[in-house]
């Protein structure tokens, strides 16, 4: 028999914390979150674009071929373990390799082109934390897949640019720029690199420029970009070919309306990167500005054991542009949690409140109720909180000539409805 010390207090359990660097979406900012990832979706969707599911985790084969072994995300960023199969395996650092790996093992390819696919989700990369660098970063994205067609560059940039919009953004710059492809980007290699070895460079750096030279023009330290000042530029170095698919992208835009500006310095941070590429920036989110880009990848579907097909696609960051959102001070969502609550007084009214309630849900309308009995002004106090725009209020009187009140808390009126009509009534007031 064990004895216990009863007046000995027991040890106070510490309550587990999120790890770090990844946030928590909760009630009411989660509402925000939901609302700019649905509105994301759905511009995907107006474009003809399908939803895929993609795993969680990769061969870490998988993403050291396709983003690049040279790539910070790869060589510093990844999150690899081995199973119990002591298998090598990656949570995914992004999602065009994903996608691609399951394009080819599906034959998607060999159907109608573009493949044009979109997703969402979680993705996750060892940073630094810091205000809008997350180590699980949300994005939505898209991918089309199979055609060389310059048209379907705007398509992409022209839907990117939408969905910011979409959710309200204005203080966003487009940057658009081309990295030309294999016919002109060996020269420009050469010439980058006699550059970049003739420069002051850390052993490290050297070695990057040496694998992948334009990494090095990614570099944020001041002491190297003091340096890169006068370094060649790839748009300098652009073949016919690409300089023509360039100027028919560009062309495209300008029809469109979609309004951009020329970044002949633009690197973006994954191996796999041709032609067109683009970034969009806002500058109310300080050093981590980007909030989404993408581009073309000509070369990557072959080099993973496809076709020799080209693709086009962007990452839209989910996290991001919540905090762009937040320093516009705009929100993306309706702010309601419900838009109709119900408050009943009394057990028999609560009961037949409790029916009602799930009889608008079946009507397609959000609805919630006041529990445990709360007075009128406890109940209603929820439904300001709720963001309800209608309160129906249902007591003992009104249960009595099947009716219930319909207090319209926006405009401070009400009016009775027969409760077998309730559900067609409040559709037409919501609409």
């Amino acid at each position: 028999m064990v004895w216990v010390n009863s007046s000995q207090k027991p040890k106070k359990i510490k309550p587990f914390s999120a790890p770090k660097g990844v946030p928590d979406y909760v009630p009411p900012i989660s509402r925000e979150f939901e609302a700019v990832r649905n509105s994301f979706q759905h511009r995907a969707r107006l474009a003809g674009y399908e939803h895929i599911e993609l795993p969680i985790f990769e061969e870490t084969g998988l993403f050291a071929r396709g983003v690049g072994e040279s790539t910070d995300v790869v060589s510093k960023e990844m999150y690899t373990f081995a199973d119990r199969g002591e298998r090598s395996v990656t949570l995914r650092p992004e999602g065009t390799a994903g996608v691609m790996r399951a394009v080819i093992e599906h034959n998607l390819d060999r159907g109608q082109l573009p493949v044009k696919l979109s997703y969402a989700g979680p993705f996750f990369r060892y940073e630094r934390p810091q205000a809008g660098r997350y180590r699980q970063l949300q994005q939505v994205g898209v991918e089309a897949i199979g055609v060389d067609d310059p048209a379907l560059d705007a398509e992409v940039i022209a839907l990117a640019d939408a969905c910011f919009r979409g959710i309200g953004l204005t203080g966003f710059r487009l940057e658009l720029t081309s990295l030309g492809d294999n016919t002109c980007r060996p020269e420009y290699r050469k010439k980058l690199q006699e550059f970049l070895f003739s420069l002051d460079l850390d052993e490290e750096t050297r070695h990057r420029a040496d694998i992948n030279p334009l990494r090095v023009l990614d570099d944020k330290r001041p002491e190297v970009q003091e340096q890169l000042v006068d370094a060649p530029l790839m748009l300098d170095y652009l073949s016919d070919s690409s300089r023509e698919h360039f100027e028919t992208v560009t062309g495209l835009l300008n029809a469109m309306g979609v309004e951009y500006t020329i970044n002949p310095r633009m690197v973006r941070g994954l191996d796999y990167y041709t032609k067109t590429c683009f970034e969009f920036v806002h500058d109310g989110l300080g050093a981590q500005s980007g909030i989404g880009g993408g581009g073309r990848y000509d070369g990557l579907m072959a080099q993973l054991g496809g076709q020799e097909l080209s693709g086009i696609g962007f990452g839209l960051g989910v996290d991001r542009a919540l905090l762009a959102l937040e320093a516009e001070q705009k929100q993306a969502s309706d702010g309601r949690r419900v838009d109709v609550y119900g408050v009943a007084l009394g057990e028999d009214a609560a009961r037949e409140m409790a029916i009602q309630i799930n009889k608008l849900r079946q009507a397609g309308i959000r609805a919630d109720m006041s529990y445990g009995g709360r007075g009128l002004k406890g109940a209603m106090k929820g439904a300001d909180r709720a963001g309800a725009r209608f309160a129906l209020v249902l007591g003992e009187s009104e249960l009595a000539e099947g009716q219930v009140q319909v207090k319209d808390l926006t405009e401070h009126a009400q009016h009775a409805v027969a409760l077998e009509n309730l559900a067609e009534e409040l559709r037409g007031l919501l609409q």
